[in-house]
Formats: structure tokens, sequence, C-alpha cells
């Protein structure tokens, strides 16, 4: 596993990160925490040790779902939490605050569940656009300052909002969602990062599962996938669409020697060691084929090849719902 800075944070983490959110929820029943352990064991013992969770994922369960591992192997591992989106006890969505008192006590939920005494990489989930960004900002920079937070970072917001936040303190990562079929983020949010030596934190690398080619139908999804409830590329035949484009990069996987989706991987971080992709699984046989996406090289005929056969004007359905895209690029 190869190893890149994390901005200038002092932090080094894998080259491919793995994203904890699928391990409590959306993707079907949650595992147990043994179960949870037994991956994350498997994906640190394999050279990864960059791991991405939330508050909300399962209303706190995947944090605490981390716990166990993180008391075994904690001074091995970069770890990344979010707060912002808030959850009732059943799971309820209760809206988004960046109220800085509300951003102090989710921090210290998130320690007690984690079980740690301070997350490495502390990100702004979505931004509440009725909270000056200074003010949110300045609550994490307390975070910093009283040593609950080594770093922090933001997702999904917009330039002008990412050019204020480095004003208040400095950003150490941008996440949000990167793939063949979502790549809007090259147009202003990725050159900006660049410009403020800011790292880009890559969710959804796979495209929520598409471009693994593994979804071909509903009855591919298992009972409670989140995907099936209203994600616009999965829904109303845009699946079908989409399926079109997943071919033709599986074409040009097999041509590789590769799966479709170690193609999807590899392209993601051709694109510079400054992205870094969050790629999650339940399964260590997935795990395993995420990280052969490592031994692959493409060439630049191989990357033209690729984004010739995934246009974004070709791309059926938006990323998110309505209601769920109201938060974005704020």
């Amino acid at each position: 596993m190869r190893m890149v800075p994390l901005a200038n944070t002092g932090l080094s983490v894998s080259r491919l990160g793995f994203g904890c959110m699928g391990l409590a929820e959306f993707y079907g029943e949650a595992l147990s925490n043994a179960e949870a352990e037994k991956i994350l064991d498997a994906a640190l013992d394999r050279g990864v040790n960059f791991f991405d969770t939330a508050d909300m994922y399962g209303s706190g369960r995947n944090e605490e779902q981390l716990s166990g591992f993180l008391k075994r192997r904690r001074k091995d591992v970069v770890l990344a939490t979010k707060f912002a989106i808030r959850r009732g006890e059943g799971g309820e969505w209760l809206g988004v605050s960046n109220d800085p008192a509300y951003i102090k006590a989710a921090c210290e939920a998130s320690l007690k569940r984690l079980g740690v005494e301070a997350i490495d990489l502390y990100y702004m989930h979505r931004r509440d656009a009725s909270v000056p960004i200074e003010d949110s900002v300045g609550a994490m920079a307390d975070l910093v300052k009283a040593g609950k937070v080594k770093a922090i970072g933001l997702s999904e917001v917009s330039a002008a909002t990412l050019e204020k936040a480095m004003q208040i303190h400095p950003i150490a990562a941008l996440q949000s969602e990167y793939s063949i079929v979502t790549r809007v983020m090259e147009e202003e949010m990725i050159p900006l990062c660049r410009k403020l030596g800011v790292a880009f934190v890559a969710y959804s690398p796979l495209g929520r599962g598409l471009l693994t080619g593994a979804y071909r139908s509903e009855s591919d999804f298992v009972k409670g996938d989140y995907r099936l409830a209203g994600n616009p590329r999965f829904t109303d035949g845009a699946l079908e669409k989409n399926l079109t484009l997943v071919d033709r990069i599986a074409t040009i996987a097999k041509e590789k020697g590769a799966t479709p989706g170690q193609i999807a991987l590899a392209w993601v971080m051709a694109k510079g060691d400054d992205i870094i992709p969050i790629p999650g699984t339940k399964k260590t046989a997935r795990l395993d084929e995420n990280i052969g996406a490592l031994q692959l090289s493409l060439s630049a005929d191989d990357m033209a090849a690729i984004e010739s056969a995934a246009p974004p004007a070709e791309v059926a359905g938006d990323r998110y719902a309505a209601a769920s895209a109201t938060t974005l690029n704020q």
C-alpha cells in the first residue's frame, strides 16, 4: 500500500481509504460489531489506514461499530468522522445544524461512541447556510485548540464557502462525490482544492456500486437497500440506461485484465495523489478487488477511452433525490 500526505496536516493516509457507512445502514442489513471489526481488521491488515465514518450513519451505530476496532488498533488508524446531519434515536431525519454549540456537543458524542480521545479529521457533513461559515469553522477551530480534533474538513460545499472557511482555519480536506459518472467536481472544486492545498476525498468512487456492474435489475439489491427507495440513478428506468455505460467500461476492463470496479477506482487515483477515494464494502473479496486497483496503470489513452465510454451527458438520473440535493453546494 502506498501512502500519501493528507494535505499539510502531517498525517499520511493510504492511497485507498475505507468508507464505513455501509457497515451500519443504507445497503441492506447492518453488520454486527464482530462482523464489522472483521472487515475493518482485514482492511488495516492490507495497508488501508484511512477510515471514514459519520455520526449520522445508523444514527450513531457506525461510530459504535468502530469502537472495538479502535480500542485495539487506534495508533495505526487515521480516523475521520462528520457532524451536521441530525437524526433521532429511531433514525428519523431532523435536519442539518452547523450551530457552534451543536458542533461541540456532536464532537463530544462522537468521541464517546468511538471510544477515542481525539478525531484525526472532523468534517462538516453538510452546510447549514443560515449559520455563517465563520461561526461554524470557528467552533471547529476551537475543537482543534482543545486537542479533540487534529484537522478539519468540509463536505459538499461551494467554492465560496471553502474559500471563506480557509480564512478562518486551514481546511485539510474537502469530501465530495466523485467517480467516472459524477464528474462535476472537476469544473471548479478540484482545481480550487489544488490551489488552496486541500486534499480531495472522493466518496462513492464506484458510483454507489453502479460501476461494479453487479447491479443489473431490482432483484440484485437486498431488502432495505436505499438505492431502491429513490436514488435517481437506479430507479425509474435510469439503471437500464446507465448499464450501457457500465458495459462499455467492462469492455475496457476486460482488455486490461481487470474488473469494472478496479477500472473505476484506478481512474480516480490516476487523477492525482491529492484525490483519495474511499470505497466501502462488507465483503473481504470485494475489499481485495478494490485494493487490486492499485496494481493498474492507466495510460493517457486508457483515461480518454474510459471517459469517452461514460460521457457526463449520457449519465441518467441525478446523484441525489431532490429533497437531499437542497443541502449540496452551499
